[in-house]
């Protein structure tokens, strides 16, 4: 059977000398986790975003980007369930080392997967 590792695609990030372990914490675990999981983020922001604004899709993309930045800063339920999506992929021991800063963690899920979904956002 497989692991949630394996379910990940290894994304050969560089590293450097100098790179935390957060950095290589979020390089080496997060950023593999939010690509795999990236067609269920969006379809949860899809339907999130029609919810919210009925007329989501015929928006200008800057308008559609606002929104996101809006929604993922403000919108503590969403933010919570990305949170819970992205972390539910982790192994007890990547969750040892996520509890070990869920502050910094969450910020930079959130960071990361509003820059993902904003790049994305002709698909929203």
């Amino acid at each position: 059977m497989p692991t949630k590792k394996d379910l990940r695609e290894n994304l050969s990030l560089p590293t450097f000398e100098n790179s935390s372990e957060t950095e290589l914490f979020q390089n080496n675990v997060l950023r593999p986790v939010l690509k795999l999981q990236n067609d269920i983020f969006i379809q949860i922001f899809r339907d999130y975003a029609m919810r919210k604004m009925s007329d989501f899709t015929s928006l200008k993309n800057e308008q559609k980007i606002n929104f996101t930045e809006q929604s993922l800063q403000k919108d503590i339920a969403l933010k919570n369930t990305f949170i819970g999506m992205t972390i539910g992929m982790l192994t007890p021991e990547e969750i040892t080392v996520y509890l070990s800063d869920s502050k910094s963690f969450n910020k930079r899920i959130i960071t990361m997967l509003s820059e993902r979904i904003k790049s994305q956002i002709d698909v929203v």
